[in-house]
Parts: structure tokens; sequence; C-alpha cells
């Protein structure tokens, strides 16, 4: 590849490489999961032809508009921008590491590194390189590790294959929610119940005889309402769990899916779509508060008042997916989240800081929370999601 990706500030800027960077560029954020076409790649040399880069912060925002389609996407094309277009050596130090008994130094800018956007960079690198005589195995993704089991990885530090196949797996996910009685009857000859309206049609139809039926509650499993937060602290966690919020409202009824930040917004008519790329594209479209701060407090009273009475009828059970972070400093929250446990069968709240071993309810909005949820559990990785399915029978058990 190339080695002058340093930008420059000439009115003439698709002149010389850097129509040739800009399709490199694409090629690194295609390589790391996003969506570049090479019709983007074209407008991307015809917009920085028209616009000139007289500055960075221009050339920044022009790529942005052109290359990122989705508010998940962000953070990773700002990483790959300012280490693509920042730091013109990192491609010869990746490809000198390819080499035997060369040591590369790392600084801080690679070890903070997205872990897909480091393979990316490592695939980039290879494919520019012509093969040797002798096989050299080059890890590519720094410090990270390949061997550990898909399921117990943190989604925070998956890599851009990982992250595929977590989301195959997630739309496979099935939660076997147990049924629980209903105020419907249906007729059973073992039911406990007599059931006086079908004794007297059949005593009509027999000419005065009478013959005794009977019936019991009909079963049906309970609805399941998900408030997932997608705020800045939650960025990384938020794209799987749409993934699995789509994958069980499809999978059966009366699921209620609900994002919240800032502001709470519905996106239960967005999920139902069965293409989860489309389904993503109308949530992101719908939803402005992406990776901003957090008002759980406030979510939470806009909830209650607006759409508790909607969703949280016949025993339904609430799904709470957050880290607890509130800008507000928890005003309010404990009123707001007593009010919602007594409205649901049962409320489990998913909190990725679980993950961590030390983890102690410091925060004012954990502390606020925890004393009216029944299940605290983790939500970091594929296993805590696969757990969930044993948690949600016991609920409704």
């Amino acid at each position: 590849m190339a080695a002058a990706y340093s930008l420059t500030s000439s009115r003439g800027a698709t002149d010389g490489r850097m129509a040739e960077n800009i399709l490199y560029f694409a090629r690194l954020l295609r390589s790391a999961g996003m969506t570049v076409g090479s019709g983007r790649v074209l407008d991307a040399i015809s917009a920085v032809k028209t616009l000139g880069i007289g500055q960075r912060e221009d050339f920044y925002w022009c790529m942005f508009a052109l290359f990122v389609n989705r508010e998940e996407q962000r953070e990773l094309f700002d990483q790959a921008f300012h280490i693509f277009w920042r730091n013109p050596r990192i491609m010869d130090r990746m490809m000198g590491a390819m080499l035997p008994m060369v040591k590369v130094e790392r600084d801080e800018e690679l070890e903070e590194m997205s872990r897909r956007l480091s393979e990316a960079l490592g695939v980039a690198a290879k494919s520019e390189v012509e093969p040797a005589t002798d096989e050299v195995e080059f890890d590519a993704s720094f410090t990270f590790s390949n061997k550990e089991v898909l399921q117990e990885i943190d989604f925070e530090t998956m890599s851009a294959d990982e992250v595929e196949q977590a989301k195959q797996a997630i739309a496979k996910l099935r939660l076997p929610i147990m049924n629980v009685p209903t105020r419907r009857f249906r007729q059973d000859d073992g039911g406990s119940r007599i059931d006086m309206r079908s004794t007297l049609r059949a005593s009509l139809r027999s000419g005065g005889g009478i013959s005794i039926k009977f019936k019991k509650p009909q079963l049906r499993h309970p609805p399941l309402v998900i408030l997932c937060d997608i705020s800045g602290s939650m960025s990384q966690y938020s794209r799987m769990f749409l993934h699995f919020m789509h994958a069980i409202t499809n999978d059966r009824d009366r699921i209620h899916a609900f994002v919240f930040g800032t502001r709470l917004s519905n996106i239960t008519r967005y999920l139902s779509h069965r293409d989860v790329d489309v389904a993503l594209d109308k949530v992101s479209d719908s939803v402005n508060d992406w990776s901003g701060g957090t008002r759980i407090g406030g979510c939470l009273k806009d909830f209650n008042n607006f759409w508790s009475r909607r969703v949280l009828g016949q025993g339904a059970i609430t799904l709470i997916i957050s880290d607890g972070l509130d800008r507000d400093d928890a005003d309010g929250l404990a009123w707001q989240m007593e009010r919602l446990s007594k409205s649901t069968r049962r409320l489990i709240w998913l909190n990725p800081l679980l993950r961590y071993d030390g983890f102690e309810p410091k925060a004012k909005g954990i502390r606020a929370m925890l004393p009216y949820v029944d299940d605290f559990k983790s939500s970091h990785n594929l296993n805590s999601l696969m757990d969930l399915s044993d948690v949600l029978s016991r609920a409704a058990a």
C-alpha cells in the first residue's frame, strides 16, 4: 500500500495520490466491517475535488457524510480516520512487523485501537506484501488473541469476523418464555371449573339431559418489554442488543422494544421487519439520541406515564439493558423504578459492567435501581444472553 497518507491542504486535492489514498481508506473501512461501495468512493473523490480540503475538520466531515450511514459506525470511522490520515507511517510499521526478527514498538494510539480496525489494518498491510518463500505467521491484532471461544468474548473487544459470527448466533437465539394462565378459559373435560354456558348448550341439544362441561384457563406466554440504553457509555453493546431485540421480535408476538438515551423511543414496529439490515436502518433514521448522554429517570418517567398501561398488561416481563450511569444524577430514578417494578410481573436488569470481577454499585443510578430489580445479570457476551433464557423461564413460571 502507498505510504503517502498524510493530508495536504491543496485545492487540487485529487491530484497525485489523494484519490488513491481515498480508495485505500475506503478499503480499510470495508475491511473493518463498514458498508462502503465503489459508488461512495467515487462520490468522495468528486466531493473533495469540488470542495477542497482547506482544513482537516472539513475533510473529516466530508468523508463522514459519505461513508457513515449508521450511528454505531461513528466511533470506528473516527478511529480509522485519525490513524489513517494522521500517522502516515503506521502501515510501514505494520509491514515491517511481518518480517522475521523485527520488533515493532507500540504507541498509545495502537494500544487503544479497535480490534476490528486493527485487523483491517493487518489485512491491508498483508495484501501489499509479496509472498515469501518461508511462511511467516503474523498476528495483526497486536495484543488480542483469537484462541478464546466466541461465546466468552466480550462484545466490546470482538473483531469484525467475530461480530458477524455473533450476529448469526443471535439471529438463531430463542427465548423459551414459559406460558402463564390468562383470564380467558377453554373447554377441558379435566378442568376444575364448571363451564355453565357449554353445559346449558349441551342440555338444549340433548332435549333436557344434563351433561356437565368443565373448563380451565388458557395459557399464553406473557408480553416481554425491553428497554435498551443507547447512550455513549453503552455504544459498544447497543449494536449487538439491537440484533438481539430484532431476533426475539421476529420469533414471537407481544414483544415491545424501546431504546433510550436522553429520550425514549418506541422501535417495535421497525424491528418487526424481517430483514435485519432494513430494520436497523429504520431504527437509525428514527432515533436521534445515539451515543449521547443518559437520562434514565426521565426516560422511565415517560415510559410509566405514556406506555406502561399499554404494554405491561397480562403479567408482562420487563427487561432493562443499561449500565445504570445516569447523567441526571439519579434524580427521581428510585421513584420511577419502584413504580415500574409494581407494574410488571418481573423486572430483570442486564448490566455489562458486571463483567468486572470487582464490580461495586458505587454510581448513584445503580444504587437507586438495584432495590427494585428481581434479577441482576451481566450482558457482555453471548453466554450472558443465552443464560437469559433460564432467567425468563424461571421468571414466568
